[in-house]
């Protein structure tokens, strides 16, 4: 019985060890916003160190903030780093990398749509 307490308590500390490790990915999100003429998206995470790179695609990127981030990549450069019509994006903080999801049909083929009616039944 002492022996199967003792691989339980190994077993728990290396799974909260590796939990320790995955919130830094886990909390990196993003969002379409305004930066002049054009639309970026914001990328924002968590990270351990302030001094831990950053990079979207494999791209190296620069970054504000401190172990909580935030960067503004254009669209157009996002569009160029990804495979056509991707969903997610890789980010890789400190060469750990994670899928992330885009905002839908952000990399979707582009389309002139005048106006979009929703109505309430």
């Amino acid at each position: 019985m002492n022996k199967r307490r003792v691989i339980s308590a190994a077993a728990c500390l290396a799974l909260l060890g590796g939990v320790g490790a995955m919130p830094v990915m886990a909390r990196t999100t993003t969002r379409v916003v305004e930066c002049g003429a054009q639309s970026c998206l914001k990328l924002s995470g968590k990270r351990a160190d302030a001094a831990e790179a950053i990079t979207l695609n494999g791209h190296g990127i620069s970054v504000q903030g401190g172990r909580t981030w935030h960067a503004r990549v254009p669209v157009r450069t996002v569009r160029e780093w990804s495979a056509p019509y991707a969903r997610s994006i890789e980010v890789g903080v400190a060469g750990q990398q994670r899928e992330v999801p885009l905002p839908i049909g952000l990399l979707g083929q582009p389309t002139d749509l005048a106006m979009v009616v929703v109505r309430v039944k």
